[in-house]
């Protein structure tokens, strides 16, 4: 499990990303470098990391669900995620 203080820093990021987002993109529009420069580095969408909503873990990340591989098998095997199941064949 990350640290909450890694957790509380990427929400802050996603706040700053959402918060920014039309203003950047009128400025990317004009080609305004200048102006981008000035705005916060935490408003760029490259500084944000995937990671999984429950746990904060970066690596093993599934898109789809928005959480990490460990914490998906562990829900899946308790029937907590519908119409998934354990494969057998």
């Amino acid at each position: 499990m990350a640290k909450e203080s890694i957790k509380a820093r990427q929400r802050k990021r996603e706040k700053m990303v959402e918060k920014f987002a039309k203003k950047r993109e009128t400025l990317k529009a004009a080609g305004d470098y200048a102006g981008l420069d000035l705005l916060p580095k935490n408003s760029s969408p490259v500084r944000l990391k995937n990671r999984c909503q429950l746990t904060g873990r970066p690596k093993g990340y599934m898109r789809y669900f928005g959480i990490s591989r460990v914490i998906f098998r562990d829900m899946a095997l308790n029937g907590k995620i519908p119409g998934i199941k354990k494969a057998s064949w």
